[in-house]
């Protein structure tokens, strides 16, 4: 076994470190992806900070990669050798597209991730890098990509004549549910702390913001540009309550975390009156992916990118992530060819 790739490793909650690891080897049915790229995700600051389900250190996080295929094992075919491609980071999403199975995982934890020199991964993650992204854009495309596209198509089903809001926008996955919103004709708007994260929005599409730390700001923006068909969330606690006003009647809430925790109480009669629909999503299938690729080359999206870290300063990368200073992606280069 030779030992020369660098891998980002914690070792130990909040012990991050960058040391040498094995090289991958391709087994039955996988190819060995050289990365040039990867992208953090929160679920990599969790999982450094200690936060999340099902822990097991050491181990190399990261979710997003892209990259060139350098080996393939046996019963791949071969012509997928050097070919550019991004990795689908679903894992064993099982039979069923209304939920995923048991065997479910997600790339970077259990199984090390993207931030390496190279991964071995199944042949079957494997997606054709789309030609008119950049390697920084590639990495940033898939765990946003495929958790908004099924929030916003599979989940909540938004049509062009309607109109969506996405909270808390500066992150990658409600970017990429603002780009697909607007790709499709939708009226999209969005929430923030900042008014320069909603400004940014509005040049990408936006058709108007709010302020959420701001006394009011739900009934003002219910008074302007309300009520919403489609509700995208990832932040649930006390402001959940805010959604279901905002909600037209018949709309659909979708949320895909809970950054500020549980909502502390659902008023009822609200959901039922208005016959709001509430679904939770996670991650999306193997369809959702392809499907999302599909869309993104068809509407020539490019993901935000926030900022890119050569690979020697990773952990400043997560330090970034953790002040929640981006707009869009936080994108580690690993290599330049």
């Amino acid at each position: 076994m030779v030992w020369r790739m660098q891998a980002v490793v914690i070792k130990d909650v909040n012990q991050l470190v960058i040391e040498q690891r094995p090289d991958p080897v391709a087994g039955p049915g996988e190819v060995v992806v050289q990365l040039r790229t990867a992208a953090l995700n929160h679920r990599d600051v969790w999982i450094k900070l200690g936060q999340y389900a099902n822990l097991k250190f050491p181990i190399t996080p990261g979710s997003d990669g892209a990259g060139t295929v350098t080996q393939v094992g046996d019963g791949v075919d071969k012509s997928w050798l050097g070919r550019e491609v991004i990795i689908n980071p679903a894992f064993d999403w099982g039979s069923e597209e209304r939920a995923q199975g048991t065997k479910f995982t997600i790339l970077g934890l259990p199984k090390d991730g993207t931030l390496a020199g190279a991964i071995h991964v199944p042949a079957t993650q494997l997606a054709p890098k789309p030609a008119h992204l950049s390697w920084e854009e590639a990495a940033a495309l898939p765990l946003a990509g495929v958790t908004a596209y099924r929030a916003v198509f599979s989940r909540a089903h938004l049509q062009p004549d309607e109109k969506i809001l996405i909270t808390g926008i500066g992150a990658g996955t409600a970017l990429l549910a603002l780009q697909f919103a607007v790709a499709t004709g939708a009226a999209a708007f969005v929430t923030s702390s900042s008014m320069e994260k909603l400004a940014r929005a509005q040049q990408l599409g936006a058709k108007g913001g709010a302020l959420y730390n701001r006394d009011g700001w739900a009934k003002e923006l219910g008074a302007q540009h309300g009520p919403f068909d489609v509700i995208v969330d990832s932040a649930g606690g006390p402001g959940f309550s805010d959604l279901l006003d905002l909600c037209a009647p018949g709309g659909r809430i979708v949320f895909f975390g809970a950054t500020h925790g549980n909502p502390p109480e659902l008023p009822s009669r609200k959901i039922f009156w208005k016959q709001i629909s509430i679904f939770g999503t996670t991650m999306g299938s193997p369809a959702d992916f392809a499907a999302m690729i599909e869309l993104i080359e068809r509407k020539n999206i490019r993901p935000v990118i926030s900022e890119v870290f050569p690979f020697e300063r990773a952990g400043d990368a997560f330090a970034l992530m953790e002040r929640g200073g981006q707009f869009g992606k936080i994108v580690v280069r690993i290599s330049a060819g």
